[in-house]
């Protein structure tokens, strides 16, 4: 029997399949593994190399192999799915896995520690709090308007509603039977408001006290939210040989349908991590929204982009920039100088 120097595992909530193979490639064995009996079987088995896609459960199943000295590599979903012959099954996408780690110029994801997986919880938390409100909000615009009530745009003037839902002018045309419901719905954005908030707060707090959080905050369009968020999920910037590669990471970069010599780009390729990307566009629109109304600095780059390009697109180049900066500052281990402008 040859020797397992790579063992592809798909992973799942109770059931898990390993693929073995040697160093040439070959099949060794497939094998079927629950929960229970998973961690029975790599404590046994010879140290090797393990590969899982990099999904839900994979940090922690990497930290557990790992602490039993096996070398273990996450590879991202998509980088596995090409190597998926016919049929999807469990046993297929072990095998595919095991391919896919076997390729020397495959892309790994980092294993992250509990601690970063810890730092980043906070933000993924202020997201679900936020699109909670922003669901809640809309349905009660929604309800309201059933009634002839049109509210104003805006998560602003969602307490002013409250107000008037509760003894106003909302209120007393309301139906007996509606306004408990209209009640517990303003109850409801009251408590995510407060949590909300409280969220921020406790993400100010770890940008202060965060050395990388309080010179990423040095850059434009970057607060506290972006910079504690870059510091708790970004992969070291040692990782990427460039800014450029940070960008294309977070799916800064344009998609590309080159053929024949010929090159062809087209809008950004969103792949990676989506947390990041958000919050660094949303930090560029900021920035651009306010260089169209006040004007941007004199021959700076930002002004020559807004003369020739649309506001849109130029925000999602400020955002790229941004990434590429960020790459920089970290690498550097210095604050955001910007840079001089350019005269005729």
């Amino acid at each position: 029997m040859s020797e397992v120097t790579t063992i592809g595992l798909d992973i799942a909530k109770h059931v898990f399949h390993a693929h073995g193979a040697d160093a040439a490639g070959r099949a060794v064995f497939s094998r079927r593994l629950t929960r229970s009996k998973l961690l029975d079987f790599f404590s046994v088995h010879p140290r090797c190399l393990v590969a899982l896609e990099a999904c839900g459960g994979a940090h922690h199943w990497a930290r557990e192999l790992r602490a039993m000295g096996h070398e273990v590599r996450l590879i991202p979903p998509a980088y596995v799915k090409p190597f998926v012959k016919r049929h999807k099954n469990d046993a297929v996408d072990a095998e595919a896995i095991c391919e896919a780690a076997q390729r020397p110029s495959m892309r790994f994801v980092a294993v992250k520690s509990e601690e970063q997986q810890a730092a980043a919880l906070v933000f993924r938390t202020r997201d679900l709090a936020v699109k909670q409100r922003t669901q809640l909000g809309n349905a009660l615009r929604g309800h309201l308007a059933e009634y002839g009530w049109v509210a104003p745009q805006g998560s602003a003037h969602l307490a002013m509603l409250a107000d008037l839902l509760e003894g106003g002018e909302i209120g007393q045309t309301l139906p007996e039977a509606a306004r408990p419901m209209f009640a517990m719905m303003a109850d409801m954005l009251a408590e995510l408001d407060k949590r909300i908030a409280a969220l921020d707060k406790e993400i100010a707090r770890r940008a202060r006290d965060d050395e990388v959080a309080r010179r990423l905050m040095t850059i434009p369009g970057i607060g506290p939210i972006t910079a504690t968020a870059i510091a708790a999920i970004a992969p070291p910037a040692e990782t990427f040989a460039k800014g450029r590669d940070f960008a294309a990471w977070l799916g800064l970069v344009p998609r590309q349908a080159s053929t024949g010599g010929k090159q062809k780009l087209g809008a950004i390729s969103k792949m990676g991590e989506r947390t990041l990307r958000r919050l660094l566009i949303i930090g560029s629109s900021a920035v651009v929204l306010q260089a169209s109304k006040r004007g941007a600095p004199a021959g700076s780059w930002l002004e020559g982009m807004l003369a020739r390009k649309p506001r849109m697109l130029v925000t999602v180049a400020l955002a790229n920039k941004m990434a590429r900066i960020v790459w920089a500052l970290l690498i550097k281990q210095e604050d955001y100088r910007a840079p001089v402008a350019v005269t005729a």
